[in-house]
């Protein structure tokens, strides 16, 4: 008896030991990102501030910007690429010809990521035109699953680099956009009221005035400004009820049947933080237009 309880203490003795050397050899992901990170820096020499929370993400603020603080009820224009801190793959950036617009104490959510919270921290730090990276350990981004729609791996640490606009709203950027487009081309272009841009190609021939309830029927071809087609009519079918449009063409009001304009469109102005389909969010509009027929 005494032999068969001695062998159990012995068995229950080994388990114990090797349960404890189990123990010993494991290490949490918290601890493997964070030396990870923490080796980067050194190698980088990157001095950047920890979450004050300590839910494990740093920032660090790369440009300052000008003029005054970002405050949570403050809105931010701004643009984020993620990458892999450690090699530099980029899995996202925000899509060319449009921007993330919102209030600062919105600028958490990012591409599916549960906690980015040092984004927000990050901005408040910034002024307008500053820039800021954040890093995020990968328990804090997709975690062991990674994202198979960005090509993220799985433990993967981020960077996200926030680079802000150094104008407070969307109109404002539209315009410095479109102006800056107009003088790099030579282009002649007015400013209408509405904010819209227009270049005259050519006068048109007609005499039959246009309102806002006008039948017309014209060839159109619509753009971003790098030049990437998003709509396309030029078969001298397209018709349509000038007030009817989403896009604001109300300039067309000053011209006649056989005219060729050519509109800039300032975001606010056409389809806005929604955007719609085939057009991206704050995206500003760039149209040739003909006008065939006029019926009122």
């Amino acid at each position: 008896m005494l032999n068969k309880i001695s062998s159990y203490a012995f068995a229950l003795l080994g388990m114990i030991v090797v349960m404890s050397s189990c123990k010993k050899d494991y290490e949490s992901i918290q601890n493997i990102d964070q030396a990870k990170i923490q080796e980067y820096f050194s190698k980088n020499n990157i001095t950047a501030k920890p979450d004050p929370d300590g839910s494990g993400y740093y920032y660090q603020i790369l440009t300052p910007g000008t003029g005054t603080t970002f405050s949570n009820k403050d809105s931010v224009l701004y643009y984020v690429t993620v990458k892999s801190l450690l090699n530099g793959t980029v899995y996202y950036s925000t899509p060319a010809n449009t921007n993330i617009g919102t209030f600062v104490g919105y600028t958490n959510g990012l591409i599916g990521l549960a906690n980015a919270s040092g984004i927000r921290r990050a901005i408040q730090e910034l002024k307008p035109g500053g820039t800021a990276r954040i890093v995020l350990p990968s328990y804090l981004g997709f975690g062991k699953n990674g994202n198979t729609s960005y090509g993220v791996p799985s433990n993967e640490i981020l960077e996200v680099l926030v680079n802000t606009y150094p104008e407070r709203t969307q109109r404002k950027l539209d315009n410095r956009l479109i102006s800056q487009y107009i003088a790099a081309k030579g282009l002649t272009a007015t400013k209408d009221s509405s904010g819209v841009y227009y270049v005259v190609v050519q006068q048109g021939t007609g005499t039959d005035p246009i309102n806002m309830t006008t039948a017309l029927k014209g060839n159109y071809t619509g753009r971003y400004l790098n030049g990437t087609v998003f709509d396309s009519s030029t078969d001298g079918t397209f018709s349509f009820v000038l007030g009817s449009l989403a896009a604001n063409w109300e300039v067309l009001t000053k011209f006649t049947k056989g005219a060729k304009v050519r509109l800039f469109i300032p975001s606010s102005e056409a389809y806005g933080t929604a955007g719609t389909t085939g057009v991206l969010p704050n995206a500003i509009l760039d149209f040739d237009i003909e006008i065939l027929e006029v019926t009122n």
